[in-house]
C-alpha cells in the first residue's frame, strides 16, 4: 500500500466499497478499505489535489473522482461491527458531513438541499416530502444516466472490436483511442449527483440511529446496567489496596531509581514505549570524572558511591540535548515569525486607517487656501474701484 499510486489506491479502495455494498461485508475487507481510503486522503492532503477558491469547473476530470473518498470511507466505516455501535454511528456521520461540506463549497449540492439544511427540522411535513420526491427523482435520473453511459461504452467497445476483426491492420498503422474526456467527466458528475442524494439519506439516518443509542444507553445507566457490575469495582478496589500494601513494604528496602540522562529514553517512557525499570543504553554516554572513571563505573558498594561523588567538574553539565536546543530553537522561530506578520499586519491596517484622517487634513489645507484666494480676490476689487481704469494717464487727458 505504501508503494501503490494514487490512482490504483482508489481503484483497489473502490472496488471492495462495490464489494461490501453488494453483499454481507467481510469485517477484515471492510477494515482494509477504510485503511486504504484514509491513506488516499494523506496523499490528497499532500498533493493539495483541491483548493477552496475552486469550483466544480475547475477542476480536472482526473481529479473529479477523489471527491468521492470521505463518502467511500463514511459507508464502508458504517459497516464496522463492533460491541460499541455509538463511536461507528459518530465517525461515519462526521466523514459524510465533510464530504456533504466540500461538495458544497465545489457548488455540486443543489439549491433546494442547501435550504433545507439551512432550516434543519423546523421545515413543514408538506416540504420534506416534496424535497424527498424531488432527492429521488434525482437519483434515478443519475442512475438512469450512468447506465446509459455503460451501455454507451460496452457498444463502442464492441462495434470497434468488431472493425477491427472485420478490417486488417496493416504495419505502421496505430490504434487511435476515441477521445472520452467529456462522457468520463459526465460520468464522475453523475456518480457525485447520486452520492450526494445517498448521502444526505445516510446522514439522517444515522442522526436518528444515534438518537436511538444515546437513548438506550442512558436508560441503562438509570436502571443500574452499568458497565463495570458491583463484582469488578470490588475486585479492582482489592487489587488497588494490594499493590499500594506491597509498595509500601518494598519502600524500606529498595533504593529510588537512577535518573535518567537520555533525552530519547525519557521521552520512550513519557510515551509509554518504555518503562523507567528498563535498562537503557545510549550513545552519548555522561563523562565519569574521579573515582569512577577508575572504576570504569562498577559502583558495587555505598562507599565507592559517595567516592565517585567527590571529584566532579566544576562548570554545569548540558541541561538539554541537541535535538531539544533545535526544537527550542524551531519554537523560538515561529513565535518570531509570528510576531513579525502581526506587526505587518498592524503596519498594514493603521496605514489604511490613517487615510481618511490625511484626506481630511488636506481638504482643510484646500479650504484655507481658498479662503486666502478670496479674501485677495476681494482686496483687488476694492483697490480697482478706487482706482478707476486710466486715471493715472496724464497724456489722454484733453489738458495735458
Amino acid at each position: 500500500m505504501e508503494e501503490m499510486p494514487l490512482s490504483a489506491l482508489f481503484e483497489q479502495a473502490r472496488k471492495i466499497h462495490l464489494a461490501a455494498s453488494d453483499s454481507r461485508a467481510d469485517q477484515d475487507l471492510v477494515k482494509k478499505g477504510c485503511e486504504m481510503l484514509h491513506k488516499c486522503e494523506d496523499m490528497i492532503g499532500k498533493l493539495g489535489l483541491f483548493s477552496s477558491n475552486e469550483t466544480k469547473e475547475d477542476i480536472s476530470t482526473n481529479n473529479l473522482k477523489y471527491i468521492l473518498v470521505p463518502y467511500y470511507l463514511a459507508e464502508l466505516t458504517e459497516k464496522i461491527i463492533q460491541e460499541d455501535r455509538i463511536p461507528i454511528v459518530k465517525a461515519s456521520y462526521a466523514k459524510l458531513k465533510e464530504f456533504f461540506s466540500f461538495c458544497e463549497a465545489m457548488e455540486l449540492v443543489p439549491e433546494e438541499e442547501l435550504a433545507a439544511s439551512s432550516r434543519g427540522s423546523s421545515a413543514p411535513p408538506a416540504d420534506r416530502r416534496a424535497l424527498k420526491i424531488a432527492r429521488f427523482k434525482r437519483q434515478k435520473a443519475a442512475e438512469s444516466k450512468l447506465l446509459e453511459i455503460k451501455e454507451r461504452k460496452e457498444r463502442r467497445g464492441r462495434s470497434t472490436k468488431a472493425a477491427a476483426l472485420s478490417t486488417p491492420v496493416e504495419s505502421g498503422e496505430e490504434d487511435i483511442p476515441d477521445d472520452d474526456s467529456e462522457e468520463e467527466r459526465e460520468a464522475w458528475l453523475s456518480t457525485l449527483n447520486l452520492a450526494i442524494c445517498k448521502a444526505i439519506d445516510l446522514l439522517e439516518m444515522l442522526k436518528r440511529e444515534e438518537e436511538m443509542l444515546s437513548a438506550i444507553k442512558e436508560q441503562k445507566l438509570k436502571n443500574g446496567e452499568d458497565a463495570f457490575s458491583r463484582d469488578a469495582l470490588d475486585d479492582r478496589t482489592k487489587k488497588a489496596e494490594t499493590w499500594h500494601r506491597d509498595a509500601a513494604a518494598r519502600v524500606q528496602y529498595s533504593r529510588p531509581a537512577q535518573p535518567i540522562t537520555c533525552a530519547t529514553f525519557a521521552q520512550d517512557v513519557l510515551e509509554g514505549r518504555a518503562s523507567v525499570a528498563q535498562g537503557h543504553e545510549h550513545k552519548h554516554q555522561p563523562l565519569i570524572f574521579g573515582p569512577a572513571s577508575l572504576l570504569n563505573g562498577a559502583l558495587s558498594t555505598e562507599r565507592e558511591r559517595m567516592i565517585a561523588q567527590v571529584f566532579q567538574p566544576s562548570h554545569r553539565m548540558p541541561t538539554m540535548s541537541i535535538e531539544d536546543a533545535g526544537l527550542t530553537e524551531m519554537t523560538i522561530m515561529n513565535d518570531w515569525q509570528e510576531q513579525t506578520k502581526k506587526a505587518i499586519e498592524e503596519a498594514s491596517t493603521s496605514w489604511y486607517n490613517d487615510k481618511p484622517l490625511r484626506k481630511k487634513e488636506e481638504d482643510d489645507e484646500d479650504d484655507d487656501e481658498d479662503e486666502e484666494a478670496v479674501m485677495k480676490a476681494r482686496a483687488f476689487d476694492d483697490w480697482k474701484d478706487d482706482n478707476p481704469r486710466g486715471a493715472g494717464n496724464k497724456k489722454l487727458t484733453p489738458c495735458g
